[in-house]
C-alpha cells in the first residue's frame, strides 16, 4: 500500500532510517562511494525535511519511500529507497509510477544516482528518463542527472 508518511512523527523517522541506511550501504557498496550524504541523515534531519515522502508499505512494514520537493516547473525526486529485504519485489517500480502521476502536465521530473548505480539508472531509462549529464560531485566520482518530461 503507498501512502503518504508523515515524516515529523519520531518513530516514522525512525522507520524511514531503517529502510533508508541499508538501501545507501548497498548502493554505496556498487557505486564505491560511500560519501552519500543520506547516509548520514538522523532522526533529526528526516524530521525538519521540506521534502514530500511517500511510502510503500508491505503488510505493516514499511518496505521503501520515496521523496520529492517541487515547483509549477519542477519536481526534484530526492531520494527513492528500497530496504534490501524488499529488492527486485517492484517496490521501486510502484513508488516511482506513483510519483510521476503527480507530475503536472508542464514539469520536468529531474532526478540524480550514481553513475555507476546501473539498476536505478536502468529503472528510471525504463519510465522513459533520459540522461541529461553527468557531474563530478567528488574527484573521479560521478553523479548521473536524468530528466522525464
Amino acid at each position: 500500500m503507498i501512502r503518504l508518511l508523515d515524516h515529523k512523527e519520531e518513530s516514522t523517522a525512525e522507520k524511514m532510517l531503517a529502510v533508508q541506511i541499508p538501501a545507501y550501504k548497498i548502493e554505496a557498496e556498487w557505486i564505491g562511494f560511500d560519501g552519500i550524504p543520506q547516509l548520514r541523515d538522523t532522526i533529526h534531519d528526516i524530521i525538519i525535511s521540506e521534502e514530500v515522502f511517500i511510502g510503500n508499505y508491505e503488510g505493516t512494514q514499511l518496505a521503501g519511500f520515496v521523496s520529492f520537493t517541487k515547483t509549477d516547473e519542477l519536481l526534484d525526486i530526492c531520494r527513492l529507497v528500497v530496504h534490501p529485504y524488499y529488492f527486485r519485489k517492484g517496490i521501486a517500480t510502484a513508488l516511482l509510477k506513483h510519483v510521476l502521476s503527480l507530475k503536472l502536465e508542464n514539469q520536468q521530473v529531474l532526478v540524480s544516482t550514481g553513475a555507476k548505480n546501473t539498476p536505478a539508472i536502468q529503472l528510471y531509462e525504463n519510465f522513459g528518463f533520459k540522461k541529461s549529464k553527468d557531474i563530478e560531485v567528488e574527484p573521479n566520482f560521478f553523479i548521473t542527472q536524468l530528466i522525464y518530461r
